[in-house]
């Protein structure tokens, strides 16, 4: 049957089955802030242990790290941030808020046309000559485009109105590249190698709604791919592919997934590229590669004064490294997956079962037990205790069984264990499978190898 998602819907369904919680809900809420629930933090998890494992663990040539989100403001001198990172901002002169140019085009022709190439004077023309209204009024009273940088900063070693200024990290990836030396030497890495690291990152984005799609606390999952010049290309190539195998193996359909190469490329790059996916809001962006060149490692050591060479033990040739990086958020990953997950079924009775088809890798939780009655409660226990230690497991035994299996579909639970009175009797269980909703009888002591096959990844 044909999905009938909205945002509306995602987001109603996220706060009634605990997935994603409005932040600061019992205050009115403060924009673009999103606090993860019990079932929302444990899909999450796992998506962001199968990205470490496919990406970390199972590649011998990928380092991983955790760096700091404070960094010496020197680093973010170095990276450009500090004089040239900023959003083409526009303000909407009847309701005084503040959009994204590029975004407000591209939500209006639904992905259909990038403004990634535009300058703010072709931006304003586009947005004239379509007559583009504020998402917030539905008024066309814009002031112009104007730069905005959207770094957060902060302060340490205050004295008296002396004070130094820091920033809180906009993205991930400086943290790979200030520790280039110390992997390398620690862990003697010979190129091609990568640094990967799962990490939070700030942006003080002013653009309201789309849910998690872009909100100014966000948790990015990248690495780069340290290589030399002439070996740049082909891997730009493989990862590529690698990005996109990865979101497919989640449950990404081929045909909602496609890439968009840059139009613009920053003066150092030498190639980039977007894998894009059909969101509820339309066709947007969801990871990134980009061939960057020597240009980090090369701005690190003009401004630490430290040299980023690395000698090549082989050739005994000395270069600085090119770059090749691959960075995907996880909360959009996440909005993506729960998008591809939605179903809602026309049952032969004719309710409308509302189901999210998750891979049972990354579901929330793995099983649910559910004694038929609370005098089956006991056994039912034990069997969650012992299946908990392997699993993430829920336990409901309020309502009826039919409501209780609605429920574990609306957070997409794979499989539900029914303890009954035949269980006292012989030691067996139902288990029901979320996407069939076909049961079996399973001795309890088969359960664990049953779902242990089934939620392989």
């Amino acid at each position: 049957m044909e999905k009938k998602l909205t945002m509306d819907k995602l987001v109603n369904l996220c706060k009634a089955r605990g997935f994603v919680f409005q932040g600061s809900e019992i205050y009115g809420g403060f924009a673009n802030t999103w606090d993860f629930g019990p079932v929302g933090v444990e899909l999450k998890n796992n998506i962001k242990r199968a990205w470490w494992k496919k990406f970390v663990q199972e590649d011998p040539s990928t380092y991983g790290v955790d760096a700091a989100i404070l960094m010496n403001p020197r680093v973010w001198e170095a990276s450009g941030h500090v004089q040239s990172f900023g959003d083409p901002k526009m303000d909407c002169k009847n309701c005084k808020t503040r959009h994204r140019a590029d975004t407000i085009i591209e939500n209006f022709t639904k992905g259909k046309v990038s403004a990634e190439g535009m300058s703010n004077e072709e931006m304003e023309k586009f947005i004239e000559e379509h007559d583009i209204k504020c998402p917030n009024c539905g008024k066309r009273d814009w002031t112009p485009i104007r730069k905005f940088n959207p770094m957060f900063t902060t302060s340490r070693n205050m004295v008296g109105d002396e004070k130094d200024v820091v920033y809180l990290r906009p993205e991930t990836c400086q943290g790979e590249y200030v520790n280039f030396l110390n992997v390398q030497r620690t862990m003697r890495a010979k190129v091609p190698f990568a640094i990967a690291q799962i990490g939070k990152s700030f942006r003080n984005e002013i653009t309201p709604g789309n849910f998690l799609f872009r909100t100014v606390e966000f948790e990015q999952m990248e690495l780069q791919m340290f290589c030399k010049e002439t070996d740049g290309l082909k891997i730009y190539e493989t990862y590529k592919q690698k990005a996109l195998n990865f979101v497919e193996s989640l449950g990404l359909k081929a045909e909602n997934l496609r890439f968009h190469d840059h139009d613009k490329l920053a003066h150092y790059a030498k190639a980039a590229c977007d894998i894009q996916y059909n969101f509820p809001i339309g066709w947007q962006e969801l990871n990134g590669i980009h061939h960057r060149g020597n240009w980090d490692l090369s701005r690190h050591s003009e401004f630490s004064g430290k040299t980023m060479d690395y000698l090549d033990p082989y050739t005994n040739e000395r270069y600085i490294p090119n770059v090749i990086e691959y960075s995907i958020g996880a909360d959009r990953l996440m909005l993506a997956i729960m998008s591809e997950a939605y179903d809602e079924e026309t049952l032969e009775n004719g309710e409308t079962r509302v189901v999210m088809h998750f891979l049972p890798a990354i579901a929330p939780f793995k099983v649910a037990i559910l004694p038929l009655q609370k005098n089956l409660g006991e056994k039912a226990k034990e069997i969650y205790g012992n299946l908990s230690k392997k699993f993430m497991c829920d336990y409901d035994e309020a309502g009826s069984i039919g409501k209780r299996y609605r429920r574990q579909d609306e957070i997409g639970t794979p499989f539900c264990v029914t303890v009954d009175f035949q269980t006292l009797e012989d030691n067996t269980v139902t288990i029901r499978d979320r996407d069939t909703m076909k049961q079996i009888r399973l001795s309890i002591n088969e359960l664990e190898n049953y779902i242990q096959k089934a939620i392989e990844f």
